[in-house]
């Protein structure tokens, strides 16, 4: 890949690709994939694959940029500008938040305004953000029961279950790095990464999915087929699969967690080339049995 930057959404999987269901499970199979290779290195997506603290983000982005939006002068009524907000956000969301921003810079430019730096809007919106999820984090440090409601269902048992195997674990995420180590340790999942855990920086070009991807692959002298991903977002799972990986997806219920997959997120993701789907990680053991190959 060698890439500096994050690609954008192509639909790898037709509309109407089949899918069947692994027997007894919420395990949902695109096309004739079965796997045949047993994995050894596992990529991990952060937020909405395994954290949920930031959950409800989007809700605090697109009003931020319609506010702002508004004060070029602009005359379209603030319905409008929030549903165009949503569109590019939602059409970006996957990649790295600087992405957005600089779609939103654009989109101030276009109206006349006087765009900030990228940089400085992600800030903003950061700003705003932690102001929104500090009572979750502060809930998280202060709780001797565990991570709760802020962690997807099931994911310390599939991060277990891959460690006794022998895995090598990764983390990869688009929100900055040092909130992504702070996160995961207050989700009790630093035992599971160490030190292999990346994120977005303010030089983003100097950190992509793509890069930790080809880092795994080269200092460990490895072939991509014994390479697995989770991820709830199009970029992680596209550049498991380009590089020959298996990738799955977890299409995650955020804001209910009912057990069941989000709609937008599962159609999105089997567009972008899932192998397969997951709503959540409740069923750790099946999944595993059936990415091992074991017998059940």
């Amino acid at each position: 890949m060698n890439d500096n930057t994050e690609q954008d959404f192509r639909r790898i999987n037709a509309e109407d690709v089949a899918t069947c269901f692994v027997s007894d499970s919420a395990i949902e199979v695109i096309g004739d994939f079965r796997p045949e290779t047993t994995p050894k290195h596992v990529l991990f997506d952060f937020d909405g694959t395994l954290s949920l603290i930031r959950e409800g983000w989007a809700e605090v982005m697109i009003p931020m940029m319609a506010e702002l939006l508004q004060a070029t002068g602009t005359e379209e009524p603030t319905e409008s500008l929030d549903a165009q907000c949503r569109d590019f956000v939602t059409e970006l969301t996957g990649k790295q938040t600087i992405y957005q921003m600089i779609r939103f810079a654009a989109e101030v430019q276009r109206r006349g305004g006087h765009a900030l730096d990228p940089l400085d809007y992600k800030n903003m919106y950061h700003d705003r953000l932690m102001e929104q999820i500090e009572s979750r984090r502060t809930q998280l440090r202060e709780s001797t029961d565990g991570p709760g409601r802020y962690i997807v269902p099931g994911s310390h048992r599939l991060l277990s279950l891959l460690a006794e195997r022998g895995c090598e674990l990764y983390l990869a995420s688009g929100t900055d790095e040092e909130y992504v180590r702070e996160e995961v340790e207050l989700l009790g999942l630093a035992e599971f990464f160490g030190a292999r855990v990346y994120g977005a920086r303010d030089d983003y070009q100097s950190f992509s999915k793509a890069q930790v991807i080809d880092r795994i692959l080269s200092s460990e002298g490895i072939n991509g087929d014994t390479l697995l991903g989770f991820g709830d977002g199009f970029v992680e799972i596209q550049n498991v699969r380009d590089a020959g990986g298996t990738a799955i997806a977890v299409a995650s219920d955020e804001s209910q967690r009912s057990g069941k997959p989000d709609a937008w997120k599962r159609d999105r993701l089997i567009a972008a080339g899932a192998h397969a789907i997951v709503p959540d990680f409740s069923q750790a053991d099946r999944i595993v049995a059936w990415l091992f190959q074991e017998a059940e």
